[in-house]
């Protein structure tokens, strides 16, 4: 399974760095809340987007999971959709939530 804090300190970052482009075609801030594992929010409104620890008042959209499920939606974001439908990935924003796969795969 996916290591959720290496995640978001070291992958995501990186990608965001060797793909700015994504942040300008997303153009949102999501904040993840992964229970056991902690909160970070991703700002792709801000240049080439930026992760940091914690979460922000008024995200664009919410991602909520345990690690475990989300562990699993990192190794693989197709089953982002099973998740959602078995309630064990929760989003605040549908639209949004779907523009995951480009920054989780």
């Amino acid at each position: 399974m996916a290591d959720v804090n290496d995640f978001f300190a070291n992958y995501l970052p990186n990608k965001l760095k060797d793909h700015p482009d994504l942040a300008s075609d997303i153009n949102a801030i999501y904040v993840f809340d992964i229970d056991g594992a902690g909160q970070w929010t991703v700002d792709l409104t801000d240049g080439s987007g930026t992760v940091k620890e914690g979460a922000v008042d008024e995200p664009g959209c919410t991602v909520t999971a345990n690690a475990d499920d989300f562990g699993t939606l990192l190794d693989n974001p197709a089953q982002g959709m099973m998740l959602f439908t078995m309630g064990k990935l929760k989003v605040s924003n549908v639209g949004l939530a779907l523009s995951l796969q480009k920054i989780l795969g």
